[in-house]
């Protein structure tokens, strides 16, 4: 079975605090659903019209574990703590089996 995985890019924060305040409840939730956050925050080198902003990449055992863990109560709960002021491209992707 083919991984899935979580792609986050944050393109514009506006307010810091309250991404944290997601941070807290999305956390818990993508463990809850057999989530591990491969990367957070780090260094980028950006190519072509790639951005340096903030990147997020989480690691599932299966693609519809991804899929059932972005859908479920809790994760559900931290996205409407997620400010407005913050702008995010977000992706459900497959991994090569």
């Amino acid at each position: 079975m083919a991984k899935g995985y979580w792609v986050s890019v944050y393109p514009a924060i506006s307010d810091p605090e309250r991404l944290t305040a997601y941070n807290r409840l999305a956390g818990p939730a993508v463990r809850a659903g057999g989530g591990r956050t491969l990367s957070r925050g780090g260094r980028v080198v950006a190519h072509e019209a790639g951005i340096t902003q903030r990147v997020v990449l989480v690691e599932f055992d299966r693609f519809e574990q991804a899929v059932a863990a972005y859908e479920s109560e809790a994760y559900q709960k931290a996205l409407v703590a997620l400010p407005d002021g913050v702008e995010r491209d977000f992706r459900i992707i497959e991994g090569i089996d």
